[in-house]
């Protein structure tokens, strides 16, 4: 019924998932590598059309440098921080208070409600482009930050009330009848009881909506244009000139653009897993 541990299989296999295991990891750091390449490689390379070649010159630093010298790339990444920091602050505040109603009260539409948080996970986005590009215009949130911001706090939360709400629910709820017996506000037991408890949770939740934020490009382009409110995701498409594309350029912007979610991955892998794998066991 499960699957065999390779400790417990024959020698051959074992030989064959030790061989095979280092090469799909690299099939799939195929891209990133090549990137990592086209950054350290002039621009004469892709003139020339030494596309996957040796470099004839390793200009890796002066690429790095004219990214934030010759570009408006520092203000995109700026830009970038301030879409994406106040949407997990604000998708943290509002699922964690959300998934405290749905977990911890019954009602008679609690199911429901929370079905329909549930519900705007499945909704295809492209069908909402249209409509909600014309809903930032007439509100004057077009082109924007706070536009962006306030679209993916209504578009995440959902995802995050599911989340909080499941693993409020895991939580001893004796702790919290403890709190009402001894005349506890319920706000208080919210402040003070659950959500010290979901540290994890909201620490692992943190991660992946910073990373679905900071990735996104998708409404980075429909909802902004111009470097004073776009993301560094759609501001690398600046590096494409009208008769040609900076591909060392562009590569090496890539890569600084892919860096702040890494290094929020290591910063936070401690209690990113913990969230993720607290009750697992139950």
């Amino acid at each position: 019924m499960f699957p065999t541990p390779i400790e417990k299989t024959s020698r051959s296999w074992q030989f064959t998932y030790q061989s095979l295991l280092p090469l799909a990891l690299i099939m799939w750091l195929l891209p990133l590598i090549a990137v990592a390449i086209f950054s350290i490689k002039p621009a004469a390379d892709f003139a020339t059309g030494n596309y996957w070649g040796a470099p004839t010159s390793f200009e890796g630093l002066t690429n790095y440098m004219a990214v934030f010298t010759q570009s408006d790339m520092p203000r995109y990444l700026m830009n970038s921080f301030l879409i994406t920091v106040p949407t997990v602050l604000g998708c943290i505040i509002l699922s964690s208070m959300t998934g405290f109603a749905l977990g911890v009260y019954r009602f008679k539409s609690n199911l429901l409600i929370f079905f329909m948080f549930v519900a705007g996970n499945f909704v295809p986005f492209q069908i909402l482009m249209i409509p909600v590009r014309d809903l930032t215009l007439q509100m004057g949130l077009y082109d924007t930050k706070m536009g962006l911001v306030l679209f993916h706090i209504a578009f995440q939360t959902g995802f995050c009330t599911l989340f909080m709400r499941n693993f409020i629910r895991a939580l001893p709820f004796e702790l919290i009848e403890a709190a009402r017996v001894e005349g506890i506000a319920e706000w208080r037991i919210y402040w003070f009881v659950v959500l010290p408890l979901m540290k994890p949770a909201l620490a692992a939740m943190a991660v992946l909506v910073f990373t679905f934020i900071w990735n996104d490009y998708f409404w980075a382009v429909v909802l902004t244009q111009g470097p004073e409110a776009q993301p560094v995701t759609a501001g690398i498409t600046s590096f494409n000139a009208q008769f040609g594309v900076a591909y060392h350029m562009l590569s090496a912007g890539s890569i600084v653009a892919a860096l702040p979610p890494v290094a929020m991955f290591f910063l936070m892998q401690k209690h990113f897993i913990a969230g993720l794998t607290l009750g697992a066991v139950k």
